[in-house]
């Protein structure tokens, strides 16, 4: 497997070139304050030579011994330990926090290049610290003061954990039937009582205390999700003095024997009468869930743009080393008895594909956590805007990004031919630490329901239509001659989306079984559509460079390639979104 390596020119380009973000940043006294261009690059320079020097070389070994399990108690792979020790030590797992309670405050813009990092050098590690990232999110959200006090310094120092404790054997998306139970008592604490299964990072050995986000129902509770609460149950309860007290009534009863992801501990957690405290509003706790699982849907669509860059690397070097057969045009390196992999058509195209979409992707990644830093930051219309496209692309985010990533980690192992599949190269195990991202946090076609249902069916397609005004303003501003052969086709494709909204949603109105036929197909054709936006707008820029740097030359190369080959992907999508619920529905289920 290639050494991995941290892509900071192109992440330099995308922050300061395409998307200008010293001129955002100056919009707001907080970011202004906090961030400009050299403290953002040095930050990526120091993060990103934590993952190439620490966390990238445990990855394979993590994923060759995994967790174990040994009554109650879970130990992490080798090097894990001293592997987030460092990690934390460098105040990474705080780097968006509050800065009233010992975070960093670094905007989303920069704490998206830093999960991508994470992810790309090993998927298995970035979950402990993205997790513990999550819940202090929610807490410092919701919380009390005194929890906030608390709790909060020590999970963005690192030395506690999180984690987020919603799945029950009986209740998955659904959760408006879970079974755990809070019983209030008269010091203001809950008993915590009930199972969860699936709780990433819900135990192990690398911080002396983990925060557990624990959705439960009060005895009184209305039924369904409108009665569910939030609360922090801590593995070790914590003392008035904020040292640690006797053990919580917290066990882990198993780890589960996954996949992939075999270093990431993921948890049956069991709650006996666990002391935890209450985070929001009684009966309000979903709604308080959602700021972490919102956070966590970004971060798992971060995943496989993560591993798609990994794949992409590992393929490339070994296309390029590979001598396999000669070229159909005749010998390209005649002094050897072959060729590279590099002369076939076939593997270019693999190749060519995954830069295409890693690269279209963490732009977009850029352009969606741009909006949220717009939300969190600016006011009035800026901030208004922001809010809308952040709600509408958080789907679009987990689930285009994971379904891409699977497929660029299994055309890199296609790349590699029969050394793919074995485990020595390790490129299998991006494979298979990469298939959970399509599931977990939401399967990827419950995101494509929130997206369809909840983010354009329910506000009559408004929030798309502030993205499509958008795309339609940058392209009438763009219509230089050089700019055409991106222009063009990006007005077709931004037109054709607005056109299969309305067509959907009127169809839905006849029959709502519609959204759900569409929705997964409906979400590509959104995907592939913001990525072509992201591209014109990076080739804007590589246009104005000097034609002869190799950076702007791949780009514009790639951009081409983009639009010629991959964007053509709609089309057939449009058409299968617009074929009607009848093909989906006419079958009885006797007859499957």
């Amino acid at each position: 497997m290639a050494d991995y390596k941290v892509d900071l020119k192109d992440m330099n380009f995308l922050l300061f070139e395409v998307f200008e973000t010293e001129e955002f940043w100056a919009k707001s006294d907080y970011l202004s304050e906090m961030i400009e261009r050299d403290t953002a690059q040095a930050i990526l320079q120091e993060c990103g030579k934590i993952c190439e020097q620490a966390i990238a070389p445990i990855s394979r070994e993590g994923d060759e011994v995994g967790v174990s399990w040994d009554q109650g108690e879970v130990t992490t792979a080798p090097g894990y330990k001293d592997a987030y020790t460092t990690y934390a030590e460098g105040g990474w797992v705080g780097l968006g926090g509050n800065v009233d309670y010992g975070g960093m405050g670094m905007p989303k813009m920069i704490t998206a290049l830093q999960e991508e990092m994470v992810c790309g050098a090993d998927m298995s590690f970035s979950l402990y610290p993205g997790l513990t990232a999550g819940a202090a999110l929610s807490l410092a959200k919701h919380g009390s003061d005194e929890l906030k006090e608390t709790y909060l310094p020590k999970m963005y120092a690192g030395e506690w954990a999180g984690s987020m404790c919603l799945t029950e054997a009986h209740s998955g998306t659904d959760l408006g039937l879970i079974r755990t139970k809070a019983v209030p008592n008269d010091n203001g604490s809950y008993d915590i009582s009930g199972s969860k299964i699936f709780i990433t990072g819900g135990e192990h050995d690398l911080t002396e205390n983990i925060i557990h986000l624990v959705l439960a129902k009060l005895p009184d509770a209305p039924a369904g999700s409108r009665g569910i609460s939030l609360f922090l149950v801590p593995k070790f309860k914590v003392n008035s003095d904020g040292s640690l007290g006797d053990k919580n009534g917290v066990a882990c009863g198993s780890i589960e024997h996954k996949m992939g992801l075999n270093a990431s501990a993921t948890c049956v957690l069991n709650f006996d009468e666990a002391e935890g405290y209450l985070v929001g509003e009684v009966n309000k706790g979903l709604a308080c869930m959602f700021t972490m699982m919102n956070f966590e849907r970004i971060g798992v669509g971060i995943q496989g743009l993560g591993a798609g860059v990994r794949s992409y690397q590992n393929a490339l070097e070994y296309a390029k080393d590979r001598l396999q057969s000669r070229s159909l045009s005749g010998a390209k390196s005649p002094e050897k008895p072959a060729d590279s992999l590099m002369v076939h058509g076939d593997v270019r195209r693999m190749l060519l594909s995954m830069k295409a979409l890693n690269e279209g992707n963490r732009a977009l990644a850029l352009y969606i956590s741009k909006q949220l830093d717009m939300s969190t930051y600016l006011e009035g219309e800026e901030g208004s805007k922001g809010e809308a496209l952040t709600a509408l692309m958080t789907p679009l985010a987990k689930a285009f990004f994971s379904d891409i990533g699977m497929e660029n980690t299994i055309a890199g192992q296609q790349v590699f031919g029969g050394h793919g599949y074995i485990r020595e190269w390790g490129q299998e195990q991006l494979v298979r630490d990469t298939r959970i991202s399509q599931i977990y946090e939401g399967t990827n076609g419950v995101q494509a329901m929130d997206l369809i249902g909840r983010k354009v069916a329910a506000n009559r397609g408004a929030y798309m239509q502030i993205f499509i005004d958008e795309v339609l303003a940058f392209a009438k501003e763009n219509q230089d001659d050089n700019m055409q052969e991106f222009i063009s086709p990006l007005i077709e494709a931004v037109s054709d989306l607005g056109e299969l909204t309305k067509a959907i949603l009127v169809e839905a109105n006849k029959n709502p079984e519609e959204l759900g036929s569409a929705a997964c197909d409906y979400l590509h054709v959104f995907g592939y559509t913001a990525v072509a936006y992201m591209w014109a707008k990076m080739a804007k820029v590589a246009l104005t460079k000097d034609d002869t740097d190799p950076f702007y030359e791949a780009k514009l190369h790639t951009a081409r390639y983009y639009f010629a080959r991959l964007l053509p992907r709609r089309l057939s999508l449009q058409a299968s979104a617009l074929s009607g619920a009848q093909h989906l529905f006419n079958l009885q289920d006797e007859l499957f």
